[in-house]
């Protein structure tokens, strides 16, 4: 099937832009994203709009094109694992290793994993969480890309990236579905890695 092409101005040039077998410019994809995106007030507490990613589950190509751009923005970073937080980080973290041809470590909540486990706890806003990794799930040395549904305040990304470093192996990037930029994450993250990928801002 010969390509279609469309094409459309950005920024005073022309461009042409292959609709078949191609990654999606990222303002289009970003439009996508968001209207996928549901937003449910009050949940789950009074005061926060939950940012719903499931609706975007039910669109395969979307996806797809999702992990398509992830997948591209990966390739200079020489990704060899990608660590992924539980739980709604696992919807495209594994994905996303299959993308990379990589393993993949589930990062998860106390108790979760049954065999030998590195821990790390961490600050909340009232009180302490805590995460793990199976103590051979990362090799030392290993470049590992961590991702998550969402980048808040940054402290649940920067613990896994501390557990990471306790595991041996190296943060050579985060990627996020969303970010929410007036919580300012990012800046916490960016003491491990400059390389933060996200999708769709707010």
């Amino acid at each position: 099937m010969p390509l279609s092409t469309t094409c459309f101005m950005y920024s005073g040039l022309y461009c042409i832009l292959l609709m078949k077998n191609s990654v999606m410019p990222p303002i289009e994809l970003q439009h996508q994203i968001k209207a996928a995106i549901r937003n449910v007030p009050d949940f789950p507490k009074v005061g926060i709009q939950f940012k719903d990613i499931t609706p975007i589950l039910q669109n395969s190509q979307l996806c797809t094109q999702m992990l398509d751009f992830v997948a591209q923005q990966c390739a200079k970073l020489n990704i060899e694992a990608v660590a992924a937080i539980e739980s709604r980080g696992f919807m495209f973290g594994f994905p996303l290793a299959l993308r990379l041809g990589v393993p993949f470590v589930p990062i998860r909540k106390k108790g979760k994993l049954p065999y030998h486990v590195y821990t790390y706890d961490y600050a909340l806003e009232y009180g302490t969480a805590t995460i793990e990794a199976h103590t051979d799930a990362i090799a030392p040395n290993t470049r590992v890309l961590i991702h998550d549904d969402l980048l808040a305040t940054g402290g649940t990304a920067g613990a896994s990236a501390e557990l990471v470093k306790l595991l041996g192996g190296t943060v050579a990037g985060f990627s996020f579905l969303v970010e929410l930029d007036f919580l300012g994450g990012r800046k916490k993250l960016e003491a491990y890695t400059k390389e933060i990928t996200t999708l769709v801002n707010y």
